[in-house]
């Protein structure tokens, strides 16, 4: 290896170093503040879809508990509904 391709070596790497060392440094003083800004913007829309969520599944136990009456006969208060099975299938090992 010749001393100039050394020298070469010691100050390109240093050199693109300082380049990737300022590049960061304006990437974080310009364009971090607007990229956190649309984070806060997709986090505060994912809790309103969650909450909108609660909300129709709060409605909709409220829809399956409320007193059934039959066409006809009102004030005649039926059970509600029985709940609906799990589709969680259990596996026994004693089972045959």
């Amino acid at each position: 290896m010749s001393n100039a391709f050394s020298a070469l070596i010691w100050w390109v790497v240093p050199a693109i170093g300082l380049i990737g060392a300022l590049g960061y440094v304006t990437w974080v003083s310009k364009f971090q503040g607007k990229f956190q800004q649309e984070t806060q913007r997709s986090v505060g829309q994912f809790q309103r879809f969650q909450d909108s969520l609660r909300d129709s599944q709060a409605r909709d136990v409220a829809e399956d508990g409320e007193v059934l009456e039959a066409p006809g006969e009102e004030g005649i208060d039926f059970d509600p509904p029985a709940q609906k099975p799990s589709r969680i299938s259990v596996i026994r090992p004693d089972a045959d």
